[in-house]
């Protein structure tokens, strides 16, 4: 189902299969176990069977769609680096070097990094271009795109589910590498949230008290400048958010549209995430969260889109890796849901709810 506007994908997203639910929930109930011993990684298959509609939960390959961009937010945040650094690690990605593909080697999935915005073009064999802008503008002195851009962006990140689903994967992920992305997705949160920047925008690598500081100042001052309407997921990704994070809510979106369940990464994907439930309530179907993010805002993102994270081990790497980390998990709960043995067949009485 190949559409072409924001609109019609979200039109076609259906509400979960609440009857493929119930039916994989019992399944789970008939596993010889104490009822619900494996906690949020059996409501992670049964989520699963609500987004693709059967509670024959099953898939083999795994891929992780990582959005690269450079923001506009990362010459006045306070960071040591800049659009060669996200070019560096999105080349490194196209080598298979960085560490989300280590990570996903590990994992069993691969990796796409996706050229959404960065500011000059890699020509690294592996990355795929698919950039809107050559990176945004200052979210401090206007909007970081115009609200054709961000609507751009988000129909590149359905298209991007919808080809992953071609090419055969049937378990996605999202991330995104760019200096930058932390901040806008600061400044979107606090909006979507209504969170002054001391709740969105945290420390990073390499930022001093001082440097954490301008960068709060930063998000406050791009929200009064642009007057983001919280009501409007995509004026906020316009005005303060970041090709990114606006290619992210289309790839959630995509997903929920072709039933196939996605695994969240970071804060900068959880705004994504939001975003993109703020749109289609029933796109949060698909969704299934990986880790707790560091950054300040990232369980409050999470708790607003009601998820529960298997990991908290205080990561805040982005690229995915936290979405990849969490993938052997979610491969041992559904070998146990598809393969192991009942109650009748070991001759035990079923535990009684």
């Amino acid at each position: 189902m190949s559409l072409t506007t924001l609109k019609e994908a979200i039109d076609h997203i259906t509400p979960a299969d609440r009857e493929a639910m119930a039916q994989a929930q019992a399944r789970w109930d008939r596993i010889a176990k104490p009822l619900g011993s494996l906690g949020l990684l059996e409501e992670a298959v049964v989520r699963a069977a609500g987004a693709m509609g059967t509670a024959e939960v099953s898939w083999s390959r795994k891929a992780v769609a990582v959005f690269c961009a450079d923001s506009g937010a990362a010459s006045e945040s306070g960071l040591q680096d800049g659009p060669s650094v996200t070019a560096a690690v999105a080349s490194a990605m196209a080598r298979g070097e960085a560490c989300v593909c280590r990570m996903a080697w590990s994992a069993g999935a691969e990796v796409f990094p996706v050229d959404i915005g960065m500011a000059s073009s890699v020509e690294e064999e592996g990355i795929l271009h698919r950039h809107v802008l050559r990176g945004t503008r200052s979210i401090t002195q206007g909007p970081a795109m115009t609200r054709g851009d961000a609507v751009s962006a988000m129909m590149t990140g359905v298209w991007m589910a919808e080809d992953l689903l071609g090419r055969g994967f049937d378990l996605l992920a999202a991330g995104e590498m760019g200096v930058g992305s932390t901040a806008a997705a600061a400044a979107a949160a606090g909006v979507l949230l209504d969170l002054p920047p001391e709740r969105t925008a945290g420390p990073a690598p390499g930022l001093s008290r001082e440097g954490l500081l301008r960068r709060q100042e930063l998000v406050a001052r791009a929200v009064r400048v642009n007057k983001p309407n919280p009501d409007d997921p995509i004026d906020v990704l316009a005005k303060v958010g970041g090709l990114d994070i606006a290619a992210m809510t289309g790839f959630f979106l995509g997903a929920a549209l072709h039933r196939v369940p996605v695994v969240l990464d970071g804060a900068v994907s959880c705004t994504a995430a939001l975003a993109a439930v703020r749109l289609c309530p029933d796109a949060a179907k698909s969704m299934i969260a990986s880790h707790r993010p560091a950054e300040p805002c990232g369980g409050i993102l999470l708790d607003a889109l009601g998820l529960k994270p298997f990991i908290d081990a205080r990561m805040y790497l982005g690229e995915g890796s936290g979405a990849v980390a969490a993938m052997p998990m979610l491969d041992m709960a559904l070998s146990i849901y598809r393969g192991m043995a009942g109650f009748d067949r070991l001759g035990i009485r079923p535990y009684e709810k």
